[in-house]
C-alpha cells in the first residue's frame, strides 16, 4: 500500500473513532432518551443512513401510477386516514407523536425529501428505514399503487392549499375525546336526541 493509501486509512481510522467517541460522550451525557434533540453527528449519519436506505435498482425506478386529480385525491384521503398521524397533513411533522420520536419526522415539504427520486421514495414507503420511527407499508401489489400514488403527494406537499388542508382535517383519525365530542354537539344539534338523524333517514 502506497503513502497516499496509508494516509486515506488513517483519515477513515480518525473519523470512525471520532464517531464512536462522539458516541460514548452522547450516550454517557444523556443515555438513550428520546427527549434530547439529535447531534450534528447524528443528524449526519441518519442522513447518510437514509441515502443509503433504497438500493441502486430502486433508486432508478419511474412512478407507473399516472400523476391525476383522481389518483391525487386518493393519496391525499390515504395520506389523511394513515400517515397524517406522523406527518401531519401538510407533511411538516409537527405532530404530538412525531415530535416524541428520535429522529423526530422530518418535514418532507423541503429539499432534503423532495429531492429523492420517486423510486427512493417509494422504496422508504414500502420498506421503511430502520433505526427511526419510519415502518414498512408495503406487501402486496395494491399497496405498492397506493405508495406508488402517495409519492405524487409528497411531490405536492408544498403545493397544498388550504382548501386541500381543511378537506384533510375531516380524514385525519379521531381520538375517543374527539368522537364523544362530535357526538355531544350531534345530540344538541339533534335537541338532545342522537338518534334523531338516524330516525329521519330510516323510518
Amino acid at each position: 500500500m502506497g503513502k497516499l493509501g496509508w494516509f486515506f486509512l488513517g483519515a477513515l481510522s480518525f473519523v470512525l473513532m471520532a464517531a464512536v467517541a462522539a458516541g460514548v460522550f452522547l450516550f454517557n451525557a444523556n443515555g438513550f432518551s428520546t427527549r434530547e434533540q439529535p447531534s450534528n453527528v447524528e443528524r449526519w449519519a441518519a442522513r447518510r443512513a437514509l441515502a443509503m436506505a433504497a438500493p441502486a435498482g430502486a433508486r432508478e425506478q419511474a412512478n407507473p401510477v399516472p400523476n391525476t386529480p383522481e389518483v391525487l385525491a386518493e393519496a391525499r384521503a390515504h395520506w389523511a386516514d394513515h400517515c397524517a398521524s406522523c406527518h401531519s397533513n401538510d407533511g411538516s411533522g409537527d405532530t404530538e407523536m412525531a415530535k416524541h420520536m428520535y429522529p423526530p419526522a422530518p418535514d418532507m415539504r423541503q429539499e432534503e425529501t423532495q429531492h429523492k427520486t420517486d423510486g427512493e421514495l417509494f422504496y422508504i414507503i414500502k420498506n421503511g428505514v430502520r433505526l427511526t420511527g419510519m415502518p414498512a407499508w408495503g406487501g402486496t401489489d395494491h399497496d405498492d399503487q397506493d405508495s406508488w400514488k402517495l409519492v405524487h403527494f409528497i411531490r405536492h406537499l408544498p403545493q397544498l392549499t388550504a382548501d386541500e388542508l381543511e378537506e384533510m382535517k375531516k380524514l385525519n383519525p379521531k381520538s375517543p375525546d374527539e368522537l364523544k365530542e362530535e357526538q355531544e354537539e350531534e345530540e344538541f344539534l339533534n335537541g338532545g336526541n342522537p338518534h334523531e338523524h338516524t330516525q329521519h333517514h330510516h323510518p
